[in-house]
C-alpha cells in the first residue's frame, strides 16, 4: 500500500495555526560561517523556540486536530527529549492531558523540563532501559485506553508543523533562498519542509544532513522503503534514528530531495564554534546542518539558510564533545609507551620526544610487564596538527616502545 503524501497546502495551514501560537523563531546572519563559505549564511534558530526545539510545531498541530471526544481521552506519546517537551508544551496549552513514556536513561534535568513544561496536564512516566521500551509502552497504553498517539515525525499532521519552518524562511527571507540544509533524523522536518518548498521555492537547492553514523534516510531511499539500520551510534541523539517513517521516507522520495552526511568528529568541532565564536548552545542534531556548511561547495554570495533545531544539549557533555573535536582536528592522539622501571625515564620521553607545544593529557600505566619495564597509556595534544609528523619521527628514533593507538581501536574508543 502506498503511503499518503503530505500537500503543501497543509504545511500551509499549519504554518496560519501556530502562527496565532508561536512567534517566528529568529533567522539570523551568521558572520562566522558567511566568512568560511563566501555566502550569505543565515540560521533559522528553532533552537530559540520555548522547548528548545522545533519538535513542539509538530505536537501542536496535531493536538490541535484532534476532536472533541479525542481530547477528552488525552494523548501519549514516547520520548527521551525533544519530542516530550514538544508535547508536554502542546498538552498544557491546549488543555489535553498527556501521557509522556521516558526511558530510564533520559536525564534528570530531561524529566524535569518536561514536568515543568505540562504542569498538571502531563503524566511523566519513566520506564524500560532504552526508547523502544518506553515506545512500546505508549503503544500498549493507546490501546488500552484510546488515548492518540502522537508520533515524533510519522504523521502528516507532525510533518505539516515542522514544515511550517520552511514557510517561516521565506516570509523572513523576502525571497527564496539558493540552499537550504535541514537536519535528518526521523525525516519530519526534511519532508514537511521538502513538500511545501517543492511548490513554492522549487528552484531552491534542499539538503538534508544526517550523522553518518546514523544515515537511516539514506538507506531507506536506497532499498526504496524504510529498513532498519544494524547500528546506530547514539551520540547525536536528536538524530540517532535507526529506521525512518513509512510517511517521511514517501514525502523525501516524492521531493528528491539531497542528502549528505557528517562525521561524529566534525559535529563536535561545529558545536565548539558555535558555543565559543556565535554564543550558541547547540545540541549535536542541531549543529548538524552548520557543519555541511564548509564542505558544500555553495556559489559565493548566494544566499544559505541552516536550520540549528535544537539547543537541549547536557553541559556535562561538553568534555566529550571537545575531545572528538580535538580528535578529528588531529591535535589529540594516543599511544602505548613502554617504559624502563628506572629513574629519568619519563623525563627523557619529554625531553627527547615531545615537542615544545605538546601537552600530555592522559597518563596512565595499564600492566607492568616485569619488574624492568611498564606499559602507559598516553595521551598527547598538540599544538598543531601539522606537528604529528615530527612527533612519530622523534618517536622512531628513540629507544622507548612506542605504539600509536589507532582510532579504530576498542582502546582508542574507550578512552576518547
Amino acid at each position: 500500500m502506498t503511503a499518503p503524501l503530505l500537500t503543501a497546502s497543509a504545511v500551509d495551514a499549519a504554518a496560519a495555526l501556530l502562527a496565532g501560537v508561536l512567534p517566528p523563531s529568529p533567522l539570523q546572519r551568521s558572520e562566522r560561517l558567511s566568512a568560511v563559505t563566501g555566502a550569505e549564511v543565515w540560521l533559522k534558530r528553532e533552537d530559540l523556540q520555548p522547548v528548545r526545539s522545533y519538535k513542539l510545531r509538530g505536537a501542536f498541530t496535531l493536538i490541535s486536530g484532534l476532536s472533541d471526544e479525542q481530547r477528552a481521552k488525552g494523548v501519549v506519546a514516547a520520548s527521551a527529549g525533544n519530542h516530550a517537551q514538544g508535547v508536554a508544551f502542546a498538552g498544557q496549552r491546549l488543555g489535553v492531558r498527556s501521557r509522556i513514556y521516558l526511558p530510564r536513561n533520559t536525564p534528570r534535568q530531561k524529566r524535569d523540563r518536561v514536568a515543568a513544561l505540562g504542569g498538571d496536564m502531563v503524566e511523566v512516566i519513566v520506564t524500560g532501559e532504552v526508547y523502544d521500551d518506553a515506545a512500546r509502552a505508549a503503544a500498549e497504553d493507546a490501546a488500552s485506553t484510546g488515548a492518540a498517539v502522537v508520533p515524533a515525525f510519522d504523521a502528516l499532521e507532525t510533518m505539516a508543523g515542522q514544515g511550517a519552518v520552511a514557510v517561516e524562511i521565506l516570509q523572513q527571507l523576502g525571497h527564496a533562498p539558493d540552499v537550504v540544509t535541514v537536519p535528518v533524523g526521523g525525516g519530519g522536518l526534511l519532508g514537511g519542509m521538502a513538500t511545501w518548498m517543492a511548490e513554492h521555492a522549487a528552484a531552491t537547492r534542499l539538503v538534508g544532513v544526517e550523522p553518518e553514523l546514523a544515515a537511516s534516510m539514506a538507506a531507506a531511499l536506497a532499498a526504496g522503503t524504510p529498513v532498519d539500520l544494524d547500528e546506530v551510534s547514539p551520540f547525536v541523539d536528536g538524530a540517532a534514528v535507526r529506521r525512518v517513517g513509512e510517511l517521511t521516507h514517501a514525502a523525501v522520495d516524492a521531493t528528491g530531495s539531497e542528502l549528505t552526511t557528517v562525521s561524529e568528529g566534525a559535529i563536535c568541532v561545529e558545536m565548539l564554534d558555535m558555543y565559543q565564536t556565535d554564543g550558541i548552545i547547540a545540541e549535536p542534531a542541531g549543529a548538524l546542518a552548520t557543519t555541511v556548511l564548509p564542505d558544500l561547495d555553495v556559489v559565493a554570495g548566494s544566499t544559505v539558510v541552516a536550520v540549528v533545531s535544537g539547543g537541549n544539549n547536557d553541559v556535562s557533555r561538553y568534555a566529550e564533545i571537545v575531545e572528538r573535536a580535538l580528535v578529528h582536528e588531529g591535535r589529540k592522539h594516543y599511544f602505548l609507551v613502554t617504559f624502563p622501571q628506572e629513574p629519568g625515564a619519563l623525563r627523557r620521553f619529554l625531553d627527547e620526544v615531545l615537542g615544545p607545544e605538546d601537552d600530555i593529557t592522559f597518563f596512565d600505566y595499564v600492566k607492568r610487564n616485569n619488574r624492568d619495564t611498564g606499559t602507559a597509556v598516553v595521551g598527547l595534544e598538540l599544538g598543531d596538527p601539522g606537528d604529528l609528523g615530527p612527533l612519530l619521527t622523534r618517536m622512531d628514533a628513540s629507544p622507548l616502545p612506542i605504539e600509536t593507538i589507532s582510532p579504530d581501536s576498542p582502546l582508542f574508543r574507550m578512552l576518547g
